[in-house]
Formats: structure tokens, sequence, C-alpha cells
């Protein structure tokens, strides 16, 4: 009975440490945390059920999500990362300043990577700025988290005029809080899927700035078209997970008079690319999600070769690779996603552009395409595969 009595105390001790353990972790949190954004909630609320993605309680996906086991995510991500996730050297950054964007496109169409998935679309006389992030940390705390590999390529002072901001769901590397109070005074129209509406008022950006969208859904900026597309992913900025999937993802068709531009948006494998190339394609350009996979979670993103499969259903002309090379997101080498793009794009006769951090695509006019990076060990997709489930039926299924 003595030694019952006393694994029960030890127990019941060790409890007490792990509580107190977590209630000063959330203090630290809830003391120095940026505000997570807001919950919709009344007219807002009520057009969000409104929604074919309304799920009773939050959005889904059309297609299921399969993910690996839990306890071997947790111990693959302690014991698994690859050693080259992190640069060990300073990249070659482009340094911008406004006076880069005086002059308008040659051929109408330039897209500036400023990193991760952070771009200036020039497109046909408008100018649109996506996911913009210049935060240090994709976080919601300053002190730990992704950190940034290399400063803002652009400084926010520096940022030119911008027509409408673009966004393609509320996770940490998408939306900054920072960043949009900084630019919530800006005479400009914020284009968003539903429910972030909610995070950006709270944040000072004024309503009748603010556009909506569910997917197929369209909206104007000057003579540009911008169709919400659909995507396989889900949102929540929460750390509690609380606001799981209480806004929508999505992905971008940008469409003007004379181009036509795709972004994913963060997404795995889907049908639906078959119906947007069909339908708001062919595209000269395409940005797509590349980098963060991995097989335990290949049903939330897509991976470098199911990037380069997207690219071909959408119908793109050039790919440029995008939602890499700034962020420690997964456990693959930090060069990996783009090597195993080019092998993949390569492989399907596929044009892709390489522009370093700050620089400049003009397709059919300057497309970067040398090697910026250094040489270090990666895995090819023989020996770490990423496909989604329920894809066999796509056309161009790898299998077949």
């Amino acid at each position: 009975m003595g030694e019952r009595r006393w694994l029960r105390r030890l127990f019941v001790a060790g409890a007490v440490l792990v509580g107190l353990v977590l209630a000063f972790f959330g203090l630290v949190l809830a003391l120095t945390a940026e505000p997570a954004g807001a919950r919709a909630t009344g007219p807002r609320l009520e057009r969000m059920k409104q929604s074919p993605q309304w799920g009773g309680a939050a959005f889904t996906n059309p297609w299921p999500r399969v993910d690996g086991p839990p306890g071997q995510m947790v111990q693959r991500w302690i014991t698994g990362g690859s050693s080259f996730a992190v640069p060990d050297v300073a990249l070659p950054v482009e340094a911008l300043t406004s006076a880069a964007f005086d002059a308008a496109p040659a051929d109408g169409l330039r897209v500036t990577w400023l990193g991760h998935s952070t771009m200036i679309v020039e497109i046909d006389g408008t100018r649109v700025l996506i996911d913009p992030v210049w935060g240090e940390r994709a976080s919601p705390v300053s002190f730990a988290g992704p950190a940034r590999w290399y400063a803002p390529p652009l400084p926010l002072s520096e940022l030119p005029r911008i027509d409408a901001i673009v966004l393609s769901h509320d996770h940490y590397d998408h939306l900054d809080v920072l960043t949009v109070k900084a630019l919530a005074a800006r005479d400009l129209t914020w284009v968003v899927p539903l429910g972030i509406g909610a995070h950006l008022e709270s944040w000072g950006v004024p309503p009748d700035r603010i556009t909506e969208l569910d997917w197929w859904d369209e909206a104007r900026v000057g003579d540009l078209r911008l169709t919400c597309t659909p995507a396989r992913h889900f949102s929540g900025r929460a750390a509690t997970l609380a606001d799981q999937n209480a806004t929508l993802w999505s992905g971008w068709a940008l469409i003007g008079p004379a181009h036509r531009v795709f972004y994913s948006g963060d997404t795995a494998m889907h049908d639906a690319f078959v119906r947007i190339g069909e339908q708001l394609g062919p595209f000269d350009l395409t940005l797509i999600e590349s980098g963060a996979y991995n097989q335990m979670w290949a049903d939330v993103h897509l991976g470098p070769e199911q990037a380069v499969w997207a690219h071909q259903l959408v119908r793109g002309e050039l790919m440029m690779p995008v939602h890499w090379g700034m962020f420690d997101l997964a456990m693959h080498g930090w060069t990996e996603p783009v090597e195993r793009v080019l092998a993949a794009a390569d492989r399907a006769g596929v044009s892709v552009a390489l522009p370093r951090p700050g620089g400049m695509v003009e397709p059919g006019v300057t497309v970067p395409g040398e090697r910026w990076w250094p040489a270090v060990p990666w895995e090819p997709a023989e020996q770490a595969p990423v496909f989604s489930s329920e894809v066999a039926s796509i056309p161009g299924y790898p299998g077949d």
C-alpha cells in the first residue's frame, strides 16, 4: 500500500508540475502574442453560413484529409529533420526601392518575389500585393517560431503604389498583423476569402475597403478581374486551435485585358485545378506553392512534383515556384523544393522562373533561370514521395 501511495503522489506531483509549466507558457503567450484576429459575427457570419464550403460550425474541404499518425509526426519533428533545413550562408537578396517600379513592365506583366508567398504582381496597369509578410517571424509571438532568413528585399516604407492586396488564407506565414496595421491607412482594396475581413477590421482596415469572396466569386479592381479559386487546405491562427477553419482559404486567378496569372495559395492536389484551367486559363504565369511538404501532411500542401502537375492542369505557360526559401516550416532541406521542382519540370517539359529574393520576372522579357542557391544535399522524389490522397483519377496522375 505504501508503494501505491508513493506512486499516486508522484503522479499527482508530475501532473501539477506539467500544469504549472503549461500555465506559465500560456501566461507568456497571452502577454506577448500579437492579436490573433477576430471571429466573424452578425451579417458576415450569416453570409459565411450560406457558403457551400460551410460545414455547420466551420469551413470544410470537399476533399478528405488524411494525416500521418500524430505520434509519428511528433517523433519525426523532434528527430527526423534535415541537417540542411536552414541556410548556413547569407543569401543573394536583390535589394529594392520604390524606384524599381517607376517604369511599367515592358509587356504589361511583371512579378516581384519578396520571399515565400509575398509577391507584387503588375498586370495590365494594375498592381496587386499578394500575402504580404514583412514581420520577422511567422508566429503569434516575437520571441519564438519560424524566423525569416533575410530582411525584406523591399522595405515596407519603400512599397510603391498598390491598387489591391490579395490574401489566400489567415496562417501566420501569409497574414502578418504588423504588416496589416502598417498598411491599414492606405487607400486600397483588400480582396480576401470569406471571414478574413473580421481579422482586418480588428486591425484597423476600414470595412468599406474589404471585399470577401467565396470560391468562384469574382471582384474587379480597375480593369483586373480577381477570381477566388478552390484550394485544399485549412485555416486558423489561435494557439489553442479554437478558430480552426473559421475562415476560408483559396487560390486566385488574376485576369487582365491582356494577361492571366494564377496563384495556387496553400493547397494539396485537387481536381478543381482542371476546372480552373478550363474556365479561367490558360495562364501566362503560375505562382505555385512548392515547399513545406511531407507525406504525413500531403493533404494540405502540394510538394514539388504535384506543384508542376497543378501548373499543367491549370494550363500554365511559365511556372514560378513560391512558398519556399524564407522560413523553416517542414523537415526537408531548404533547397529541396526548388531542386525537385526543376527535376519534375524537366521531365514534364515545363518552363520555370527562378528569381532571387527581390528578383523580378517578366514572362517573354526577363525570366531568371540561374541557380542562385548553394548545392547542398537533398532527397529526390524517389526517396521521399509526396502525393495527396484520392488523386488517382485526376488527369495526368503519375501512376498512369
